[in-house]
């Protein structure tokens, strides 16, 4: 478990006796603001998506932490290390809990947005694209990927985008 005041991964970190130790990972929402309408306002933001070619999935930017890695260093690193973002860390997003090829994996997740750097196509990520949240929502392959969407629309104070099967819901950028 992440120590409070590290937020380093413990090696001995187990969900209970004779289970597989659990995977930590960090990562991030990275975002960009809508562009200026002529209102003044800005329009809907962008959220960057990611293609793993190795799982041919559609994501968001996260990894493992590296041995002795803090989370908030492991989540910028991925994201430039997958994205080829520098980036500015906000608020952090709800933790995701799932098992990964059987194991347990915990991930904590940032909103966040670039400062410096671009995108090349990497051994691990093919293609990124920077869509208006409910066009990401879609694209993304895993439901649990839609929530972090929703908690960063939530804290931006954007109306959330709906989840299949519900009416339709237009997105609202303040």
């Amino acid at each position: 478990m992440p120590s409070p005041s590290t937020g380093r991964a413990a090696d001995t970190r187990a969900t209970g006796a004779g289970r597989a130790p659990v995977v930590l990972a960090a990562g991030a929402v990275l975002w960009l603001p809508g562009r200026p309408k002529p209102s003044g306002r800005l329009g809907r933001p962008r959220i960057a998506v990611i293609h793993r070619p190795k799982y041919d999935d559609w994501s968001l930017p996260k990894g493992k932490l590296d041995p002795g890695e803090g989370v908030v260093g492991a989540a910028l690193r991925e994201v430039w290390e997958e994205t080829g973002f520098r980036c500015l860390l906000g608020p952090e997003l709800p933790t995701q809990h799932y098992l990964a090829q059987g194991r347990p994996k915990e991930v904590r997740y940032w909103a966040a947005v670039p400062t410096s750097g671009s995108f090349r196509p990497n051994r691990e990520v093919d293609r990124l694209e920077w869509l208006p949240a409910g066009k990401a929502r879609v694209r993304l392959t895993h439901d649990r990927d839609r929530l972090l969407i929703d908690a960063l629309l939530e804290i931006l104070g954007a109306r959330p985008v709906r989840m299949s099967g519900e009416p339709a819901v237009k997105e609202r950028w303040k």
